[in-house]
């Protein structure tokens, strides 16, 4: 069976669809079977899929056809061509914006969230009505559909029509292997050293997005707990900007706590879980999540999580992390509050977590994964 993934949509692997798409593609390559796999991939990022190198076929993406709109004309136009040239069995397009009606062969897509029909605000006109209205009826021509959480599959039914059944639920994974306790005090000293993470602190990991990241809450709730309690504690934002970053960062710049709030950009995989190791805390106010990927790292690596529990999250963290309501500032101050006086509690979420993270597996994901693509070939070749 040959497998494609179209892998245009990572941004660069700076967001949790491209995290998505590289640790699946590592899980799938690992996993035993027949399948061979052909990754289409934009020329820049080539060196992401370094460690294919002779597991898997690259082919090239021309640069030109990174921006939205030529994207998805190369997905519609010039494809569905390449498929027939390379004799794809299963196309596996793991983010919804990028869906194909038609194509020669079996249509498997990987749904994360339908946060358009959520978050008010979230991209502009064009690309809410794409993701309202046009996604829906692709949606429905798929071969099979992927959800990576319960959450998200209710709102594939509700929203485009499209019965549980007609659904896979497979989680998101983690690579234990990488996300793990490891040495504290080596991850502290790193932090110290990068970032000048040098008290102790709450760690945000997500990109820089307004409204829908909700990191203007998080900053006036921030301001609150310094101002009632008087602690030296941090908060360190780690992500790349993205649509209304301006908006986070003129709420830092004019906070009376500025000097206590720290932009740590984009977060290399390298790091990242010392990152986590290092942390005191991880706070993760977000408005909404199809998955919420980051909570789930941070307690693999030992850090106790105070979370939102909008979307899927309460479904990712389970009774393992303490839970606010995101558009009250308060209810978040109280949470920062709890989690900085007492390291009793801290470490109870800790062990709790630890516990809670060995349900996301990447291995066992990709198996399932497989069984999907095997489905959905079938599906094809009887016609539907």
């Amino acid at each position: 069976m040959r497998i494609a993934i179209s892998t245009s949509v990572i941004q660069r692997g700076k967001s949790g669809v491209g995290q998505y798409v590289l640790a699946l593609v590592r899980a799938l390559l690992a996993a035993p079977g027949d399948c061979q796999f052909v990754l289409f991939v934009l020329a820049e990022d080539l060196p992401l899929f370094d460690f294919v190198a002779g597991r898997a076929e690259l082919v090239t993406v021309a640069e030109h056809h990174r921006p939205a709109l030529g994207n998805l004309a190369w997905h519609h136009l010039r494809l569905p061509g390449l498929l027939r040239r390379h004799r794809i069995d299963v196309l596996h397009v793991p983010s919804y914006r990028r869906l194909l009606p038609f194509t020669p062969c079996a249509r498997v897509a990987t749904i994360h969230d339908l946060a358009p029909f959520h978050v008010r605000g979230k991209y502009d006109f064009a690309r809410m009505f794409y993701g309202r209205v046009v996604v829906k009826h692709f949606a429905r021509r798929q071969d099979a559909v992927i959800a990576i959480s319960t959450n998200t599959a209710r709102d594939i039914e509700q929203f485009f029509g499209l019965p549980l059944e007609r659904q896979r639920v497979i989680l998101n994974g983690i690579d234990h292997a990488r996300f793990n306790p490891g040495p504290a005090g080596l991850a502290k000293a790193l932090a110290e050293r990068r970032w000048q993470l040098n008290a102790p602190f709450f760690l945000f990991v997500s990109r820089l997005e307004h409204p829908a990241k909700n990191h203007v809450r998080l900053i006036t709730a921030f301001e609150q707990f310094k101002a009632a309690t008087g602690s030296n504690w941090l908060l360190a934002l780690g992500g790349s900007d993205w649509h209304g970053a301006e908006f986070v960062r003129a709420a830092a710049a004019r906070s009376p706590v500025a000097a206590d709030i720290r932009f740590l950009g984009f977060v290399e995989d390298s790091v990242l879980p010392d990152l986590y190791r290092a942390a005191d805390a991880m706070v993760y106010p977000s408005l909404f999540e199809g998955f919420g990927l980051p909570p789930a790292e941070a307690m693999a690596c030992g850090c106790p999580v105070l979370s939102s529990a909008r979307g899927s999250l309460a479904e990712v963290v389970g009774a393992a992390a303490d839970l606010i309501e995101p558009e009250d500032c308060a209810s978040i101050a109280a949470g920062l509050a709890r989690m900085a006086a007492d390291p009793e509690h801290r470490a109870r979420l800790r062990a709790a977590g630890l516990v809670n993270a060995r349900r996301f597996d990447w291995h066992v994901n990709a198996r399932q994964v497989r069984e999907v693509y095997a489905a959905a070939l079938a599906k094809h070749r009887r016609g539907r």
